[in-house]
Formats: C-alpha cells, structure tokens, sequence
C-alpha cells in the first residue's frame, strides 16, 4: 500500500468533499485527491460527523497548478 503525505482531518455534519478541498487546497474541484486518498469512505454527496478522513498535503508549485488549471477548459486541464 502506497503511503501519502496526509493531515487528518475529522468531519462535522453535513460537509461535503468539495468544502473540504476548497478549505485545505482552495479549489472546490480538487476533491478527487481527498476522495483517492479515503477508499474506504462512501462517496455520498454529505458526510456525516466523526468520520476521520486523509487530506493529502500537496506541494505548493503543484497547488498553484491545480489553481492555473481552473480557468482551463476540462480536457486542457492536467
């Protein structure tokens, strides 16, 4: 199993995968990195409370890359 660079993070009621990549990464479509790093984790649309998720740390160059990438059409996007 792939070991990752993660901070842990325990939800609260009612957040969602995209509220949680806006807060730690900026951008509410760099979900699909959190969603990777929890397999276990249902993918339902809210999450409930006490769920204890993996939040990868990503290097700066590539968060302003991810940040870039937004104003891009979907297939430009890296």
């Amino acid at each position: 199993m792939k070991t990752i660079d993660a901070l842990e993070h325990i939800t609260t009621e009612g957040e969602r995968w995209d509220t949680l990549a806006w807060r730690y990464y900026g951008n509410p479509l760099a979900y699909s990195r959190i969603i990777e790093a929890n397999p276990a984790i249902d993918i339902s649309t809210r999450l409930p409370s006490g769920l204890v998720l993996l939040i990868p740390i990503i290097a700066e160059d590539e968060s302003i890359a991810v940040l870039a990438n937004e104003d891009l059409p979907p297939w430009k996007r890296s």
